[in-house]
C-alpha cells in the first residue's frame, strides 16, 4: 500500500459528493485522490496504484458499470465499492456480481463508508498475504523436491545453503531436466525473501518483443493493443526473487536493459516516462555454453559477469546413478496415487533397466518413464515390459572387430539420445547423413529391432 493505511480514489461527478469525501478520508490520515469522471481516473491509475476506488455508477460519459471493468483490467485487486442513489441499488447489486467489493447508497452515511473502506483494505491486505504464502508454500515444495543422497546431490543441496542467506545472484548451469528450477525454488524458499513471490521468465519461449513486455510491462498506449496498464515480471519480483530461465536467450540489447535494472534497481516500463524503483533477487539458468556464446558474440560479457556471482552444476541424472532407485519410487508413488493405481513396487528386472540406462532427458525423462509405465502396467509391480526402455547390447569383446566395435558405439550413443539424429551426430562428430549412412549399415534400430524408425 503506497501510505500507512492506504490509499483511494474517490470518482464521482457530484462536487460536493466528491469533496465531502476526500474530506472526510483525508482527515483519517488516508491518501486520497478525485476525479471527476472515468476518463480522470482512468489517467490518475496510469500515474499512481490505488488500494480502493469509491465509485459512482451514474456519470456522464463513461458510467461506473464500464469503468469498473477498465478497473480490473488494469489491476483486479484494487477493491471497488460502488456508489448508487435508492433507485440503483439493482445495478449496484450487478456491480458485485462483476467484482465490485461493496457498495453504498446515497445519501452516504460517512460511518458506513469509513466502515467499508476499512473492511475493504484489511481484504486487501488478507488477499495479498494468502498470494505470499501461496508462493512460499510452493518454493517449500520445490526444496522439498529436490530428491536424492548422492554426493553430488548433497554437493547441491550445500551449495544452495551458503548462497540462499545471501543476495548474491545466482548462475545455475545443467543439462535439460536436471531440475534447475527446483534449485532455484530451494534457494528463494531459504532466503530472507521467502514471503514474497519468486517469479519465474522462461526467456526461451517467446519472441524479443513479447520478452520485453513480459518483464518490463508496458503503459497504456505503448504498442498496438495494449489497452491498459500491465506490470512486468520485473515489477511483480518487488521483495521476491527473479527466475531468468534459459537467460541464454535472452537478445543483447535486453542484456544490456536487464544489467542497468540490476545496477540501478529501477526501470521505466515500455511507453513509459518514469521509473520505477524495485527490490528483487535475480537468479538466472540455463543449459547452454554461455562462454562460447560470448566468443560467438550472442552474449555480452559484462551481463554474465552480473549474474554469475555464484555458480551452481545442477548434476545429470548419469552421474548421480544412486538416486535413480529413490526417484524412481518416489514418482511410482505420486502417479499410482494420481491415476488410483494401487502399485507398490518396481520389478527387479524393470530396476535394472532404469539403472543401465544414460538418461540423456535427465530426472525429466525418468519421470515421464515411470509415468509412462503406471499408465500401460498393471499393479502391483512395475515390470521390465512397462517401461519405454530396451536392454542394452553387450559390449564387444576385447579384439572383436573394428566394425563390431564401430556399430556399438553408434547404437549405444543413438540410445543415449533417444534416437535424436542430430544430437547424436553432435556427439560422433560427424553430419547427420554419416549416421543415417551407418544405421543403414548396420541395420540398426531403436530397440533393437530390425526396422530402423529414426528421429528426423
Amino acid at each position: 500500500m503506497s501510505s500507512m493505511l492506504g490509499s483511494i480514489l474517490v470518482v464521482d461527478d457530484e462536487n460536493a459528493v466528491r469533496h465531502s469525501m476526500t474530506s472526510w478520508f483525508r482527515k483519517d490520515g488516508y491518501d486520497v485522490s478525485a476525479a471527476a469522471n472515468a476518463a480522470e481516473a482512468l489517467h490518475l491509475m496510469r500515474e499512481r496504484a490505488f488500494d480502493v476506488i469509491l465509485l459512482d455508477i451514474r456519470m456522464p460519459g463513461m458510467d461506473g458499470m464500464e469503468l469498473q471493468e477498465h478497473i480490473h483490467n488494469v489491476d483486479p485487486k484494487i477493491a471497488v465499492i460502488m456508489i448508487t442513489a435508492f433507485a440503483s441499488v439493482d445495478t449496484a447489486v450487478r456491480a458485485l456480481k462483476q467484482g465490485a467489493f461493496d457498495y453504498v447508497t446515497k445519501p452516504i452515511d460517512p460511518d458506513e463508508l469509513s466502515h467499508l473502506v476499512k473492511r475493504a483494505l484489511e481484504h486487501r491486505r488478507l488477499t495479498q498475504e494468502n498470494r505470499e504464502l501461496r508462493g512460499t508454500i510452493a518454493a517449500l515444495a520445490g526444496a522439498e523436491s529436490i530428491i536424492g543422497s548422492s554426493p553430488a546431490v548433497g554437493k547441491v543441496l550445500e551449495l544452495i545453503h551458503h548462497v540462499a542467506k545471501t543476495d548474491a545472484t545466482v548462475l545455475i548451469r545443467g543439462e535439460s531436466g536436471t531440475g534447475k528450477e527446483l534449485i532455484a525454488r530451494a534457494i528463494h524458499a531459504n532466503s530472507p525473501r521467502m514471503y514474497f513471490p519468486i517469479v519465474p521468465v522462461n526467456c526461451g519461449a517467446m519472441p524479443e518483443n513479447l520478452l520485453e513486455s513480459e518483464l518490463f510491462g508496458h503503459e497504456r498506449g505503448a504498442f498496438t493493443g495494449a489497452q491498459y496498464r500491465r506490470k512486468g515480471k520485473i515489477e511483480m519480483a518487488d521483495g521476491g526473487t527473479l527466475f531468468l530461465d534459459e537467460v541464454g536467450a535472452i537478445p543483447p540489447k535486453m542484456q544490456v536493459d536487464l544489467l542497468r535494472v540490476l545496477e540501478s534497481k529501477e526501470f521505466t516500463r515500455i511507453g513509459g516516462t518514469r521509473p520505477v524503483k524495485v527490490d528483487f533477487r535475480v537468479i538466472c539458468a540455463t543449459n547452454e555454453d554461455l562462454d562460447k556464446a560470448i566468443a560467438d558474440g550472442r552474449f555480452r560479457e559484462d551481463f554474465y559477469y552480473r549474474i554469475n556471482v555464484f555458480t551452481i552444476e545442477a548434476p545429470p541424472l548419469r552421474a548421480r546413478r544412486s538416486d535413480i532407485p529413490i526417484l524412481a519410487e518416489h514418482f511410482l508413488h505420486r502417479f499410482s496415487q494420481q491415476m488410483d493405481k494401487p502399485f507398490t513396487a518396481i520389478g527387479s528386472a524393470a530396476m535394472k533397466l532404469l539403472a543401465a540406462h544414460d538418461w540423456p532427458g535427465n530426472v525429466r525423462e525418468l519421470q515421464n518413464a515411470i509415468e509412462r509405465a503406471v499408465v500401460v502396467g498393471t499393479p502391483p509391480t512395475i515390470e521390465a515390459d512397462d517401461l519405454p526402455l530396451r536392454p542394452r547390447a553387450a559390449a564387444p569383446a576385447p579384439g572383436a572387430a573394428l566394425t563390431d566395435v564401430e556399430r556399438h558405439h553408434i547404437a549405444s550413443v543413438l540410445e543415449q539420445t533417444s534416437w535424436n539424429i542430430t544430437r547424436a551426430a553432435e556427439i560422433l562428430d560427424v553430419d547427420r547423413v554419416t549416421v543415417y549412412n551407418k544405421i543403414k549399415k548396420y541395420g540398426l534400430a531403436r530397440g533393437g529391432s530390425s526396422s530402423a524408425e529414426a528421429e528426423s
